[in-house]
C-alpha cells in the first residue's frame, strides 16, 4: 500500500508540475499572441489560451489541496490542453506558439493519467 502511496504522490507532484508550467507558458502565449496582433490576437484563439491557463492552475489547486474531485478536475484540463495544443499548432513555425503546444501536450497527458488514477 505505501508503494502505491509514494507512486501516487511522485505521478501527483509531476501532474502538478506540468500544470503550472502550462499555467505559465500559456499566460506568457496570450500576452506574446496579443503584442503580434493578427490571426495570433482571434477571440477563439486567446479563449483557449485562457481556457487552458485557468484549468490548469485550478487543477493543481485540486491536487496540491488533495481535493477529493481532482481526478475529474484533471480529466477536464487533459481536455482542454490538448485543444489549446492543437490551437497553438496551427501557427507553423512560430517558437512561441510551438512551445506553447508542448507544454499543453505534456501538461494534457500528466492530467490523462492523473484523471484515471484512484485515490
Amino acid at each position: 500500500m505505501q508503494h502505491s502511496m509514494d507512486q501516487m504522490s511522485r505521478e501527483m507532484e509531476r501532474c502538478i508540475q506540468e500544470c503550472l508550467d502550462c499555467h505559465r507558458v500559456c499566460v506568457e502565449t496570450g500576452t506574446y499572441c496579443l503584442q503580434m496582433g493578427g490571426r495570433h490576437a482571434k477571440a477563439n484563439h486567446l479563449r483557449t489560451l485562457k481556457d487552458c491557463d485557468q484549468i490548469c492552475i485550478t487543477s493543481a489547486d485540486f491536487m496540491l489541496r488533495m481535493s477529493p474531485l481532482h481526478t475529474r478536475a484533471c480529466g477536464l484540463c487533459a481536455e482542454v490542453g490538448v485543444a489549446c495544443a492543437e490551437s497553438g499548432g496551427q501557427f507553423g513555425n512560430d517558437r512561441q506558439m510551438q512551445m506553447c503546444a508542448e507544454s499543453c501536450r505534456r501538461c494534457a497527458e500528466s492530467c490523462r493519467q492523473m484523471a484515471s488514477m484512484r485515490m
